[in-house]
């Protein structure tokens, strides 16, 4: 009898022991994966905060800048000037100026 009570001693602790065992690994695994979220969430909340710090360029579609307007001033003394010189035909020059005001 003392025998087998010795057995069943063993299995109730090796049983108790990985039990506990068992829901220790699961409660670290879960700290574990609720930091991991937490990081992420924190390198996504920076992002979105350095995003807002600085917002990205909007360029101007409509060209009514200053640069867009020197630019196209630019464009066009460079085409007179061909034209002066003889590079550039009175078609050539039309068709050159049509596409540096229509853009």
């Amino acid at each position: 009898m003392g025998l087998l009570r010795g057995v069943a001693r063993t299995a109730v602790v090796a049983g108790t022991a990985t039990a506990v065992s068992n829901r220790v690994s699961r409660r670290q695994a879960g700290r574990w994966q609720r930091q991991a979220d937490q990081q992420e969430a924190d390198a996504y909340y920076a992002q979105a905060q350095q995003q807002q710090q600085y917002p990205p360029q909007q360029q101007q579609t409509t060209g009514g800048g200053t640069d867009s307007m020197q630019s196209k001033l630019d464009a066009l003394k460079q085409l007179g000037e061909l034209k002066s010189a003889g590079v550039l035909s009175e078609q050539e020059f039309q068709q050159q100026k049509g596409k540096i005001l229509g853009s």
